[in-house]
């Protein structure tokens, strides 16, 4: 868990250069067993910009994750995109609404607004 934080973290500092590939690489670490490695792939997506756009779908599914620290860093980084691009996430962050986790769902109202 700790090399894929590690490896999430000197992607991040490319990501400007190669955005869209440094994306993709980081959003396969939001199905890690690592609870760290996902936090910090969230919030690395958060900093990405539009290159994250596609991968907005599976951050939204990290706001229904075990670890707080996830929901958290998940949640910040859909706000992040919602100032820029609210239709884009209000449409991936709205089916949290039917979520079974209370969590889940308190996020999504909160970023929905």
């Amino acid at each position: 868990g700790d090399v894929r934080a590690a490896a999430c973290g000197a992607l991040g500092k490319h990501g400007e250069a190669r955005g869209q590939t440094v994306a993709a690489v980081v959003a396969t670490v939001l199905k890690s067993s690592s609870s760290d490695a996902r936090k910090i792939a969230c919030q690395l997506l958060g900093n990405l910009g539009e290159a994250a756009e596609p991968h907005l779908g599976a951050v939204a599914e990290r706001l229904a994750d075990g670890n707080w620290q996830v929901r958290v860093a998940a949640c910040e980084t859909l706000g992040k995109h919602g100032e820029a691009r609210g239709q884009t996430v209000a449409a991936v962050v709205a089916p949290m609404l039917q979520s079974s986790e209370a969590d889940a769902r308190y996020m999504a109202c909160q970023l929905l607004g």
